[in-house]
């Protein structure tokens, strides 16, 4: 009986940060030869950890050299790695307190290489943190859920979602796709993206809230659809938007994912606005998520 040798099969790696489901093989997780994008889309806290890391590892080995060299630093106690250690952090941040100081020509040549990688990592750091920073935001609260009630006597796909700054967006545009899982004539099983028709998915001044409106009707992808074969289709619902921020002087953009739990049948949602006597609209951003039972009062807004 022959052994066959298997091949060792890579690891999927997740599309995006959250679980959409979706992987890829044959694609690193973080590409060492493009560190800029790396350090640029990691999140803060990893970011800060990567950072703080290389800063740590830069003083490591520039003490260990000064270690290698006994009488190269003035001051330093023979042998001290903790002397050689502070003497580092002292030369990476050219700081100089007048008590340690090079001895030696091996001393001055190690702290001078210390100087100019120290001054180098200021600078790309400061560089990252102000690329960090200085990207546009976008403040789009989105609704938890997406519903599908009556609306105008017809089965409708609604999502909800609002400018969270006090500033008025503008040239706002939503699309809303739909992820359905499919089988072709042959039975070949593929995942297709749909786009949803929007009754309106251009809003010239994006200040209130807005409800985006799908009729499911027979050119609908979700005719005929319902939550138990949504879920078994591992069916999503990707909502992204687009918006000028007269603040910033930018477009920003953002994307909300809902799951097939998260598309609720035979729900609506309720008011979020409330007008007064003088027909002055204030919107209530805690009630954006909230829903209703579908043929109770609920919102258009």
């Amino acid at each position: 009986m022959t052994n066959r040798k298997h091949r060792h099969q890579p690891r999927p790696i997740p599309i995006g940060r959250k679980d959409y489901g979706l992987a890829k093989v044959g694609v690193a997780r973080f590409d060492l030869r493009d560190p800029y994008y790396t350090a640029v889309s990691l999140p803060f806290p990893g970011f800060a950890l990567v950072m703080l890391g290389c800063w740590l590892a830069i003083n490591l080995v520039f003490a260990l050299l000064y270690v290698l060299s006994p009488g190269d630093i003035a001051n330093a106690r023979p042998g001290s790695f903790s002397d050689a250690f502070f003497f580092s952090i002292e030369t990476l941040a050219t700081v100089g307190y007048g008590v340690m100081a090079p001895a030696t020509l091996y001393g001055h040549i190690v702290s001078s290489a210390e100087i100019v990688t120290g001054m180098s990592f200021t600078a790309i750091v400061t560089g990252l943190l102000f690329v960090r920073f200085s990207r546009p935001r976008a403040k789009i609260l989105f609704a938890d859920d997406a519903v599908v009630c009556s609306h105008n006597g017809r089965p409708t796909l609604m999502l909800r979602l609002a400018n969270g700054r006090t500033t008025i967006m503008s040239d706002a545009d939503a699309q809303v796709f739909v992820l359905l899982a499919e089988h072709s004539a042959e039975g070949t099983f593929m995942r297709r993206v749909h786009t949803l028709r929007l009754q309106q998915s251009h809003l010239p001044l994006f200040a209130m809230p807005w409800l985006l409106i799908h009729v499911i009707d027979e050119s609908s992808p979700l005719h005929g659809q319902d939550a138990e074969t949504l879920a078994a289709s591992g069916a999503r619902l990707f909502l992204t938007i687009e918006a000028r921020d007269p603040m910033l002087s930018t477009v920003v953009q953002d994307m909300k994912d809902y799951p097939a739990g998260h598309i609720r049948f035979g729900m609506r949602f309720a008011d979020a606005v409330i007008r007064d006597d003088q027909g002055h609209a204030t919107a209530d951003m805690t009630r954006i998520s909230l829903l209703l039972p579908d043929g109770e009062a609920g919102s258009d807004a």
